[in-house]
């Protein structure tokens, strides 16, 4: 099964300073059948004005990814952590018993970031941070793990759940596969270029829901960025 979700009827909020998409029910955008997917909950599609960002604020018990499509973004917390994570880099909050942090765009051209939240698969932890770049040439025509819940996936941020988010970079014509498994599901974005899954198109920063799937097979019918999350049911 493939949901394709265009990217005009995600939510959206313009606040100025922040132009955002939705692509699951958030703050004043609800949506009954998009409530969430696995353990992912929150897809945001966020663009982030010169020196604007968001001021120091709590969160507990979620996961949150933040991939940088375009620019930088700059993180703070109470842990003592600050951090400047660029484009094409990911950075990890995992909140835990809880965290408060601010993120600003510093630079002089404006951020543009998927910010992805994934409930942990147990509540309590420790609060962290982490960040790494993740250069695209090593996502050439292959998934990358970025994030991942597993111990097995060397090399990726750590996150407290059953989920892996991935990166890749395909050249028109190519084809990945991903062995996922029909017990478990996934979403995909193109945060650049378009791709072929089974026969649907998926454009650029539109969403596709995937389950039921052994094998996911996309194939570029463009150049393409692709961000992937993998998670339970």
């Amino acid at each position: 099964m493939i949901d394709v979700r265009p990217f005009d009827t995600l939510g959206a909020a313009n606040h100025g300073w922040l132009d955002a998409r939705h692509h699951f029910s958030f703050a004043d955008y609800h949506d009954p059948d998009r409530m969430g997917w696995g353990r992912l909950r929150v897809w945001n599609d966020d663009a982030i004005a010169p020196g604007a960002g968001f001021p120091a604020h709590h969160h507990r018990d979620m996961e949150i990814i933040t991939y940088v499509r375009q620019g930088a973004i700059t993180h703070r917390d109470n842990l003592g952590n600050r951090g400047r994570t660029e484009a094409g880099d990911v950075q990890v909050i995992s909140a835990g018993t809880g965290i408060t942090h601010s993120e600003f765009n510093l630079e002089k051209q404006e951020t543009r970031l998927f910010q992805i939240w994934i409930l942990p698969t147990a509540r309590g932890h420790a609060p962290s941070w982490g960040a790494r770049p993740f250069p695209r040439g090593e996502r050439a025509g292959r998934f990358v793990v970025l994030a991942s819940g597993y111990a097995s996936d060397e090399g990726a941020l750590p996150i407290h759940s059953e989920a892996r988010i991935l990166g890749a970079s395909l050249k028109a014509g190519q084809t990945v596969d991903y062995m996922l498994g029909t017990e478990r599901r996934a979403y995909l974005v193109p945060a650049a270029g378009v791709v072929e899954i089974e026969g649907q198109r998926v454009g650029a920063r539109d969403g596709a829901a995937i389950a039921g799937t052994e094998t996911l097979r996309v194939t570029a019918l463009e150049d393409s960025e692709l961000v992937l999350v993998d998670t339970i049911a």
